[in-house]
């Protein structure tokens, strides 16, 4: 118990208290820029609805999205990719069902 408090203490291993999800990232970066949602979904080629959605944080950013908002934007795709693991995991973790089945697996990985 005392090692895992410990690794939790470790500045990489903090987590944050919100998670961030990438589509405000790209939803900040627009509005800084002035682009409006609708023309950016159509220079991309996608529909207002999708993008609305992913910028809203209601839709994850795939790997298809990431490389059009890169080319559109010039926000490199694998950050924005990385940034949407996290954000799934962190999101994981705090489901207490799943965290409930999680429990008793490792139970039975343990015997």
């Amino acid at each position: 118990m005392v090692t895992d408090m410990k690794e939790k203490m470790i500045a990489n291993n903090v987590e944050p208290a919100v998670a961030t999800h990438p589509g405000e990232i790209v939803k900040d970066e627009i509005d800084a820029r002035g682009i409006s949602q609708r023309k950016l979904a159509q220079t991309m080629g996608v529909s207002y609805s999708q993008l609305n959605e992913v910028l809203n944080g209601k839709r994850p950013i795939n790997t298809e999205l990431a490389l059009l908002i890169e080319a559109a934007l010039d926000l490199p795709a694998t950050p924005l990719l990385s940034m949407q693991t996290r954000y799934n995991l962190l999101t994981a973790k705090r489901d207490k069902s799943l965290t409930s089945r999680l429990k008793s697996i490792r139970k039975i990985a343990a015997l």
